[in-house]
């Protein structure tokens, strides 16, 4: 089983063999025997490159999980082992490069015996389906499956580029965003419906972007209005480039959660990324926004 798992995570037989100290012909043997056991395929080999099968996706998760629970069970009686193994990790992508990868360099050197799985992406993850220990998710939640540790709130702003407002006038209320282009986040959970403190606006535009850094570059462009996390247009704010516009409608501010599959062990290696992520995000000021007396703290969706 663990020759399985270091194989899909690393690629290959060599690789694995390498990794786990053992000969190449060894692990291919042992993954062989595996699959008899199983009576399923879990690797389809080719001269080049190992995919994995369907049952070879499914199976994987669960050896993984298991593999997991071993060692957390081991290293409990051990106090003094330092975490390792493989740590798989979600995260959005413009709160990644804005804010995770600076923090990746002194926490691999804080952990030397932990290897890190970055998985960068705006798609939605299944933590259960794709075999990742720990997600950042940005918003409400509403999947009682999962536990979450809160690590920033953050607020939403409306910008636009001057020269836009110059030449379309300035929104004085959301439902004025009815006869502006908006710049419309296709990935956003409510897609072209914006949510401010006491409406939600059905937005159009002739621009649809699937990146928060490209919306940012589309405002900076002049080509409309654009919806985002503060943190996302500071930058062009500073230059005088954008302005904030409709700011006392803006909606209660946005958590930030890492995400974690409940009814599984958490292994070693996991608690202590969220301890430091947790620890680095609370000292920044744009993830620490304070909610007002009239806003609930809550999580719900």
């Amino acid at each position: 089983m663990e020759c399985f798992v270091r194989t899909v995570e690393t690629g290959g037989f060599s690789s694995a063999a390498r990794d786990l100290g053992l000969s190449q012909p060894n692990v291919s043997r042992y993954v062989a025997a595996l699959e008899a056991h199983l009576q399923q395929r879990l690797l389809q080999r080719s001269t080049r490159k190992l995919h994995l099968t369907p049952e070879g996706e499914r199976y994987y998760v669960e050896a993984r999980r298991i593999l997991d629970a071993v060692s957390e069970a081991e290293s409990a009686l051990k106090s003094d082992v330092r975490p390792s193994g493989l740590l798989r990790v979600a995260c959005p992508t413009a709160f990644a490069h804005a804010f995770l990868m600076p923090q990746v360099p002194e926490f691999l050197r804080t952990y030397p015996d932990l290897d890190l799985d970055l998985q960068i992406s705006d798609r939605f993850v299944n933590l259960v389906d794709d075999g990742v220990e720990l997600a950042l998710r940005i918003g409400h939640l509403s999947d009682s499956a999962l536990r979450a540790r809160r690590v920033g709130l953050f607020t939403r702003i409306c910008v636009a580029e001057t020269g836009y407002l110059n030449a379309r006038g300035t929104p004085e209320t959301p439902q004025d965003l009815k006869h502006h282009d908006c710049i419309v986040y296709s990935l956003l959970s409510t897609g072209a419906t914006w949510r401010f403190a006491d409406a939600e606006v059905a937005v159009s535009g002739r621009l649809r972007v699937s990146a928060p850094e490209a919306a940012r570059e589309a405002a900076l462009a002049g080509l409309g209005v654009a919806l985002g996390p503060h943190w996302l247009f500071e930058e062009g704010l500073k230059t005088g480039r954008l302005k904030r516009i409709l700011t006392g409608y803006e909606a209660a501010p946005v958590p930030i959660h890492i995400l974690y599959v409940a009814n599984r062990l958490l292994p070693r290696r996991a608690m202590v990324f969220m301890d430091f992520m947790a620890a680095a995000f609370s000292k920044v000021e744009t993830l620490n926004v304070r909610l007002s007396p009239s806003v609930g703290s809550d999580d719900r969706s």
